[in-house]
């Protein structure tokens, strides 16, 4: 039969642990002198694993004694706990029933968190560990694993020779392209070069590591266009990779630092001078597309389940609750739901623009001034619509405004001096042959209409430069319109164009019809009634005919489920235009009016639709609703008789009665609506 080795306990007497077991607190045994924890704690384990003790009495044990140490916080009772677990573990002596005991003690120990298993793994053998189940894997592989980890940090050498590498080199190195912009200019860039090349056969420098100095003086210092003439001196082979081991550092889990800026710009400016291809660095970056879009999927599907409860009627609501929302003392309009929401959203994937590094290259593509790859990015990352963070959003408005502004300016001249001579200007100023104003021809790239596709609805951020585009597209699209009137060009040489001026008016018109439907319609549903946007939206569409504008409106709304915002902006819209028609009276007509048309000037087909099919169903709706609309501007009358259109020609509703004489209710209230319309 094993036997534990006998301990002298001095403070774990027979009667204590006798009273310890039975549970009956006598205080006349409590210990009235402080005691050393360390004497304590190695009587009261052995005690435990002889079994005199049961483990869940160790608590009672504790709290009836006081130590002498200064500092006897739970730090150290749990370390010396974890070294007398591990010295008796060690005990050679121990063995059969006690050993097991001592097993159980551990485990109650880590259990009952008075010690940390870490503290354990720390300080006891590998076998004890294993028996114990504090660890997953083998003893015998975790003793190899320590062998293998105390060889590499303390007998591996670092490769590193100073007969060699001599660092006096690569300091001449540094101090040649950090000096100042103004040194280091066009005439000296090929002195440069060769005093680089000097150093590197002078001191044996690697050049691997010459180049990467380079990269990071061209980080510091991205407007010096001096390194661009410095760095095809290296291989290409090599920039990619070099470039991909910087996005890697930032990657690691002990570095919590973010990618710096001026990285993203530089390897922007590498790709855009053809040094590098995109793809080789897009492999390198974090996080993987597919990634990226599960994660995003998850999260626009969570705004769009809360974009949809919006207006839906709550089954378990009170009957006081929907008093409450049938008063009508105060009716307000909700303008700003959409916004709110989106900076909401905003909040919560500000994380995401710093850990993104696809997202962060997508910004130095646009700091570059490089919209090809730029491009390219917006494409392949549209899933995530990049454009929703403010910083890609802001430097994307910044290369529109300059894409946008020389055509612009020459618009504005040209209206400036219409006006001009409109209203008193002399007659020679007026040009008889080119009635709108405009003495060139007005062309603008396809990149500008890409940028506008990219933004999306998020142009209503920007409402000036929102306006701005209205007005370089009806600028647009009537020099198309002038030249074709002009024929070939002949009757007016300041047109400089060659090509077929019917092909490009129908070209002019797509650009025009796509940049409505992508970019300038869905951004009106986000801005707060404002009818300046309106009417300068208007003021382009007016140019197309009406089967273009049908069109447009037909397909508008269609995406909005692509973007939470627009279908919440939707969704409040429909809501408060019911809230507004249940209250509508000649009373109140001129408030309730006004509240129409500040929901009409920002949300015009949802708002219309609403009322068109209200006035439908409640025929005694029509006189308050046509005195209501003497607010909307001439989008929104354009709007309103599309709607009447599309619930014509809507199927699957007889427009006759049942006797097959009188017309039905819906097409007569209809009919009286518009009559009284425009009389």
């Amino acid at each position: 039969m094993s036997v534990a080795p006998s301990v002298q306990c001095a403070y774990v007497t027979e009667d204590r642990v006798r009273e310890w077991s039975s549970g009956n607190a006598n205080p006349s045994l409590n210990l009235s002198q402080p005691v050393p924890m360390l004497r304590f704690l190695y009587e009261l384990s052995s005690t435990m694993v002889r079994g005199e003790l049961p483990f869940p009495k160790c608590k009672v044990a504790l709290d009836s004694v006081t130590f002498s140490e200064v500092k006897a916080s739970a730090e150290n009772l749990a370390s010396n706990f974890a070294d007398i677990i591990s010295q008796m573990a060690q005990d050679l002596t121990l063995s059969g029933e006690f050993r097991s005991r001592l097993i159980k003690l551990a485990r109650w120990l880590v259990e009952s968190k008075l010690v940390p298993v870490r503290l354990l793994q720390e300080r006891c053998e590998e076998e004890f560990l294993g028996e114990a189940e504090f660890i997953k894997i083998k003893a015998q592989e975790l003793k190899g694993k320590e062998v293998r980890v105390n060889t590499r940090l303390l007998y591996q050498q670092t490769k590193f020779n100073l007969l060699r590498e001599e660092s006096e080199g690569y300091a001449k190195l540094v101090t040649l392209l950090c000096r100042d912009s103004e040194a280091l200019t066009e005439k000296g860039s090929a002195s440069t070069m060769g005093i680089i090349k000097s150093l590197i056969g002078h001191f044996d420098l690697d050049p691997n590591r010459v180049f990467d100095i380079v990269l990071e003086c061209f980080e510091l210092q991205p407007d010096n266009d001096v390194f661009i003439e410095l760095i095809p001196i290296f291989p290409k082979s090599q920039a990619s990779q070099i470039l991909g081991f910087k996005f890697q550092y930032y990657q690691r889990m002990e570095v919590s630092n973010p990618v710096p800026y001026g990285l993203y710009r530089l390897a922007a400016l590498l790709v855009k001078q053809d040094f590098i291809d995109l793809d080789s660095i897009y492999a390198h970056l974090l996080p993987k597309d597919e990634e990226a879009f599960e994660h995003h999927s998850t999260f626009s599907s969570k705004r769009l389940d809360e974009a949809n409860k919006i207006g839906k009627i709550n089954l378990a609501a009170t009957g006081k609750d929907l008093m409450d929302d049938e008063k009508t003392g105060d009716v307000t309009v909700d303008l700003f739901a959409a916004i709110v929401m989106e900076t909401d959203a905003i909040g919560e994937r500000k994380s995401e623009l710093q850990n993104s590094q696809t997202l962060g290259l997508l910004t130095g593509f646009l700091s570059a001034d490089d919209w090809y790859h730029a491009h390219v990015l917006f494409e392949r990352l549209s899933p995530l619509n990049p454009v929703e963070h403010i910083q890609i959003c802001d430097t994307l408005f910044r290369f529109i405004e300059k894409s946008i502004s020389s055509p612009y300016d020459a618009i504005r001249q040209a209206h400036v001096q219409k006006s001009g001579s409109s209203t008193g200007g002399s007659t020679d100023a007026i040009d008889v042959d080119n009635p709108s104003g405009y003495s060139s021809f007005i062309d603008l790239p396809k990149e500008i209409f890409q940028m506008l596709a990219c933004t999306g609805p998020f142009l209503y951020r920007d409402t000036m430069l929102l306006q701005k585009v209205c007005r370089l597209l009806r600028g647009y699209y009537l020099s198309a319109l002038e030249l074709v009137s002009h024929g070939d060009g002949a009757l007016n040489p300041q047109f400089h164009f060659i090509g077929n001026p019917h092909l490009h008016l129908k070209e002019a018109r797509l650009r025009v019809e796509d940049a409505l439907g992508a970019c300038l319609l869905p951004s009106l549903q986000l801005v707060p009634a404002n009818p300046a946007v309106g009417q300068a939206i208007w003021e382009l569409m007016s140019l197309l005919p009406y089967e273009a504008r049908y069109h447009l409106y037909g397909e508008w709304e269609k995406d909005d489920d692509r973007y939470p915002m627009l279908l919440a902006a939707r969704q409040t819209a429909k809501l408060d235009t019911r809230r507004i028609l249940k209250r509508l009276a000649k009373e109140n007509l001129k408030q309730l009016g006004r509240m129409v048309a500040k929901l009409a000037h920002a949300n015009p087909m949802t708002v219309l639709r609403t009322i068109v099919q209200q006035i439908e169903a409640y025929r005694h709706m029509i006189t308050p609703v046509v005195d209501a609309f003497k607010y909307l501007t001439q989008l929104e009358y354009d709007i309103l008789e599309y709607v009447v259109i599309e619930r014509l020609a809507l199927g699957g509703r007889d427009k006759l009665k049942d006797d097959g004489i009188n017309l039905s209710d819906w097409l007569q209230s209809l009919a009286s609506f518009w009559g009284h319309l425009y009389v």
